[in-house]
């Protein structure tokens, strides 16, 4: 039965808290947990003491107390992003935005505000605007993105690489997503350290937020504009000729959700994935011992951490239940990436490892499932393996518990993860791969075949004339599994 307490009323009352250190400290009106404040720093278990306390569908409070159910099931979340006759993103029909308990000036507003986007679209005008989303997708040439994904890889490391030293969050996972993506949206020459601080200033809710909001509109807009009058073979241009006819504003609007999802996942994802392989001696064996391939390591950190913990906000289209829980017309719920990944009724055994499994939660599902979920995993999977490559020896320069993590109810974000390695010399990332120019790989990560070391001592030198050189080995054609990793890689 739906508590009362979720009835959004008298929360403008002055409310007597007690003092931090109590046992009832971050607890709210009706006796539900914050979700925000002192209390819930660690959000991993507030969502824990939530499950024990309630089920997989836990009542509890946003930011300013405004009640919100919080999915906790693996189960209970896939039904509410599959069930569109029941529950939707349209968050104008949200009860609490309706009767003003949510403020216009509310900390959240940014996540709830409702867009003409196909993220809080239904019926119709979702097919539409999400139709000329993904049919935009279907024409992006996969394995020339891999090799764009390589050669940026191959110049973000050239910055460092005779450094011995580097910061991965700073100098490579913020960087990779947003220079592959400006190479998808056909806007290249846009990347930059302005456009790449914009974003990061944009997510981080900073004074100076709107105005980075604005450069990147700009961007956009002029680049709308441009492909209008000049189209290309790129994302923006398949947008703008889609049949479903988007204006200027809608291309606009949909090419900042797409560059801006895309960029702080896979920032996310990639600094998660590098995370664990130098701080998780199992994880790292696996990769080592050839138990584990990067692109299942990437998904193993889908479970175990997903680029956003959580989505605001699903909004109930009629009464219904859920999880044994009540559930009103015009309810808000929370849907939970993160605790939904560690259900013990799917995840008995955390430790376990989920390899070669993709039913996690980290792309939402449903109708409003990622639709650039490829080509996060593709950032992932190939600047990883690039870089474990290129600098085998790499490893973390502090103790991981000095990492640090900006948290939201978003998602968490890793501040830095400084790494130290042999300095190397830089490589030239214009010319075109081959099987000399490949850098040396460790046979132990099991992620290729190894090559010789360009910076290796040089070779002996031949013997004198008297002396018969030997008969030079035939050059033996590769085989299938090597021809299979330089396609992969997109040699």
């Amino acid at each position: 039965m739906t508590p009362e307490h979720l009835s959004p009323t008298g929360t403008d009352e002055p409310l007597a808290g007690p003092p931090p250190g109590c046992p009832a400290h971050g607890i709210g009106p009706g006796g539900l947990r914050r979700l925000y404040g002192p209390e819930a720093e660690n959000l991993g278990a507030v969502y824990e003491k939530l499950r024990d306390e309630h089920g997989p569908v836990a009542p509890a409070l946003l930011h300013e107390d405004v009640p919100i159910w919080v999915v906790l099931g693996h189960s209970e979340n896939l039904h509410m992003v599959s069930t569109p006759s029941q529950f939707c993103r349209d968050t104008r029909q949200w009860t609490a935005l309706q009767d003003g308990t949510i403020k216009p000036d509310h900390p959240l507003m940014p996540l709830i505000a409702w867009q003409p986007i196909c993220c809080h679209a239904e019926g119709d005008e979702h097919l539409r605007l999400r139709g000329a989303v993904t049919g935009a997708m279907s024409t992006i040439n996969h394995r020339g993105i891999r090799r764009h994904i390589n050669r940026a890889t191959q110049h973000l490391v050239n910055q460092f690489c005779e450094e011995g030293r580097a910061d991965l969050v700073s100098q490579f996972a913020e960087h990779l997503p947003m220079a592959v993506m400006c190479q998808i949206l056909g806007m290249p020459d846009e990347y930059n350290d302005r456009i790449v601080h914009a974003a990061r200033d944009m997510l981080k809710g900073t004074e100076t937020s709107i105005a980075s909001n604005a450069y990147i509109m700009d961007v956009l807009m002029r680049l709308t504009a441009r492909r209008r009058a000049e189209p290309e073979d790129d994302f923006t241009s398949h947008l703008i000729n889609h049949s479903a006819r988007l204006n200027d504003e809608e291309v606009g609007q949909h090419l900042r959700v797409v560059l801006m999802a895309a960029y702080e996942a896979t920032a996310n994802l990639l600094a998660n994935v590098l995370r664990l392989v130098f701080t998780d001696p199992g994880f790292r064996a696996q990769l080592n011992g050839g138990q584990m391939t990067v692109p299942q390591a990437v998904e193993q950190s889908l479970w175990d951490e997903p680029p956003f913990s959580t989505q605001l906000a699903y909004i109930a289209k009629q009464n219904t239940e859920l999880g044994g829980q009540r559930i009103r017309k015009g309810d808000g719920l929370l849907l939970g990436i993160a605790p939904g990944n560690v259900d013990p009724r799917v995840r008995p055994d955390l430790s376990a490892n989920m390899m070669g499994n993709r039913s996690h939660l980290a792309f939402s599902g449903g109708p409003h499932e990622c639709p650039g979920q490829d080509i996060g995993r593709a950032i992932a999977d190939v600047g990883v393996d690039a870089l474990l490559n290129r600098l085998p020896d790499i490893q973390l320069d502090c103790d991981e518990d000095e990492l640090h993590w900006r948290a939201s109810i978003s998602n968490r974000h890793l501040v830095e993860l400084p790494v130290r390695f042999d300095p190397r010399p830089q490589q030239d990332v214009t010319a075109r791969p081959s099987p000399t120019s490949v850098p040396a790989q460790r046979t132990d990560w099991q992620v290729g075949i190894a090559q010789p070391d360009p910076a290796a001592a040089p070779a002996p030198r031949p013997a004198p004339p008297q002396q018969a050189p030997p008969a030079p080995e035939p050059v033996r054609p590769l085989g299938a599994w090597r021809r299979l990793l330089r396609w992969w890689r997109g040699y």
